[in-house]
């Protein structure tokens, strides 16, 4: 009983690779501002056979077609590799198996209406291209191309794809950078974030050919800025989201360590601090927040963090080591920090303003559980209070004094009570900010100012998924799909954005998933046990719920985004019918209660 698979590139991609009469890559073109633009990709020999190397295809059999039910997925092993099996409609696809983030195991994620979406941080794949379809990651999945002959089913692939589990799509290259003004760019990205960097990635995809430079105030290239407080001793290579060769091959500039000014939208020039200038086409904002700072007295001293960069972090971790530590702020960055620093310091003390961690986001009870699972790994809560100073000794950080009148012996503070929106070089520039500082943007991520876009924690924009509300999502998912959208209609794509938000934490290796927008909840709905750190609760506004979090009840997270992706309502009345339904699910791996519209 066998099935094979053989590995294609999607056609849509394959058009790209067609040869032209002198062997290399045919040129595409791509119209700016009306005039015709040639490029080419990459310049390399494609053979009509996706397998270069004959020695790097591996053939094995895996399945019967009667094995696989339709809506099942099944991991196989070939041998020098495992792809992910998948039946929808009738027909069989294959994948790799796992995602290109995090490494998750798809098969345990959630398979509705020709996509997977991962347990772990809600990334969706097309199962018939492997394209990636929401996020977080870059990468999408390797397909592999099924053949069914007398009942059995064959897998064909190449090693390296078996092995890798990722794939880059195919991008265009810049024309000629030799032949552009220096001071002057097609597209200009302020922000070196996830938004931007798919941004830039997503024009090329797209075929865009122009100039594109990112600019950043930070010294390195675009990273995984939720491991800074996650894995604080990572090095900046360690979690770079690509390499500096990814960049050059593609022609997408960053400039380091440069800030702009300023925004002078009718010129269409960016000014920056230096006080060069560079004139822009397109324009996208990706700046996200700054930290907010304590306002007490000894705030400037030595040894007093915000966790902002790569050095901040590692700085930290190694003077927290065997030390006193006093964290400021129950907020994700400083229950993350908490978590990690938990089994390096002496000591950790959290000071927080709300008498629960995380209630205003999770609620009472689920915030609770958590503080009672920190408190269980040596983490001195200190609620109710705020820091009215800090105290030195020959320079050095020594105590902080709570208003409370309690005084604690501190060798580093890390401050994480919240951020601001990093938009004030915007306020004379036209492009319209809210009373918070945070930019308006439309549906397709366009602010006011024809040609200026916006992404990423910076902005408020509508969310389908509660009635085009205006929010601001500071989501790393979200930044990620922000950055796509934006490059979309910079091409005049007229797509909308309509994701599901998604996030997750980590702390002392548990982790808790959320997918939906919670805010203004006034009901949660908690099944399992809170004690074994063993739940799913559902935020409810008015009988709907709005939002779902998670902790070792995967990948019901993932299952809620999809129905509500799908534009499906969840009343409260239901909640218990769609938590028998994960059981049934999980057991049987029919995902059909996913498909269809409505309540």
């Amino acid at each position: 009983v066998e099935v094979k698979i053989e590995v294609v590139i999607p056609e849509k991609e394959r058009s790209k690779e067609e040869m032209s009469p002198n062997g290399k890559a045919s040129p595409l073109i791509y119209k700016v501002n009306g005039t015709a633009r040639h490029y080419h990709l990459e310049e390399h020999p494609i053979a009509s056979n996706p397998y270069h190397n004959p020695k790097d295809v591996v053939e094995a059999s895996v399945c019967h077609v009667k094995d696989l039910e339709n809506g099942q997925m099944r991991e196989v092993d070939l041998g020098c590799g495992k792809a992910l099996l998948i039946k929808e409609s009738g027909e069989f696809h294959a994948v790799g198996h796992k995602c290109p983030h995090y490494g998750a195991p798809l098969v345990k994620g959630v398979l509705s209406k020709g996509r997977v979406r991962c347990p772990w941080h809600g990334a969706c794949f097309n199962i018939g291209t492997g394209d990636i379809e929401d996020f977080p990651g870059l990468d999408s999945l390797p397909r592999f191309q099924v053949k069914i002959e007398k009942e059995k089913v064959y897998i064909r692939a190449s090693k390296q794809a078996l092995q890798t589990q990722r794939r880059t799509k195919m991008m265009a290259k810049c024309i000629s950078l030799s032949n552009y003004n220096l001071s002057s760019t097609n597209v200009l990205i302020i922000g070196a974030g996830a938004a931007g960097l798919v941004c830039a990635e997503t024009l090329r995809q797209e075929g865009f050919s122009d100039r594109i430079v990112m600019c950043t105030m930070d010294r390195h290239l675009p990273y995984d800025r939720p491991k800074l407080s996650k894995s604080m001793d990572s090095h900046p290579d360690q979690i770079a989201l690509r390499p500096k060769e990814f960049f050059c091959t593609y022609d997408i500039e960053v400039l380091t360590e440069m800030q702009v000014a300023a925004v002078d939208v009718k010129s269409k020039i960016a000014v920056f601090k230096d006080g060069f200038k560079m004139e822009y086409n397109k324009l996208l904002i990706a700046t996200g927040n700054t930290p907010k700072t304590l306002s007490c007295k000894g705030k400037e001293m030595e040894n007093v963090f915000n966790i902002r960069t790569p050095e901040d972090a590692n700085r930290v971790v190694k003077l927290a080591t065997s030390k006193n530590v006093v964290i400021v702020g129950a907020s994700f960055l400083g229950m993350e920090v908490a978590a990690y620093l938990a089994e390096r310091a002496h000591s950790v003390s959290l000071v927080e303003l709300e008498h629960v961690p995380f209630k205003k986001f999770f609620g009472e009870r689920v915030g609770r559980a958590v503080m009672k699972m920190f408190e269980n790994n040596r983490v001195k809560f200190y609620m109710q209070t705020e820091v009215s100073e800090l105290r030195e000794q020959e320079g050095k950080l020594k105590e902080v004094v709570l208003k409370s009148g309690k005084v604690l012996r501190a060798d580093v503070c890390v401050v994480g009570v919240g951020a601001v929106p990093a938009t004030g070089f915007l306020k004379q520039s036209g492009i319209n900010i809210d009373s918070k500082g945070f930019i308006v943007v439309n549906k397709m991520m366009q602010t006011n100012i024809p040609g200026v876009f916006a992404a990423g924690d910076a902005v408020t924009f509508p969310l389908a998924l509660r009635n085009n509300k205006k929010v601001n999502v500071p989501h790393w998912q979200m930044a990620h799909m922000h950055g796509r959208i934006a490059a979309l209609n910079m091409l005049a794509h007229g797509t909308e954005i309509s994701t599901v938000p998604y996030l997750w934490t980590a702390m002392f290796g548990k982790s808790i998933r959320y997918a939906g927008h919670g805010e203004g909840f006034d009901d949660v709905v908690i099944q399992g046990d809170l004690d074994e750190l063993k739940f799913v609760a559902f935020y409810t506004k008015s009988d709907e719920v709005v939002a779902v979090a998670s902790m070792n009840y995967d990948p019901i997270v993932s299952k809620v985004a999809e129905v509500l992706a799908a534009g499906r309502t969840i009343r409260k009345r239901d909640v218990d019918l769609v938590t028998a339904l994960w059981f049934f699910s999980f057991r049987t791996g029919d995902m059909s209660w996913l498909t269809g519209k409505g309540s």
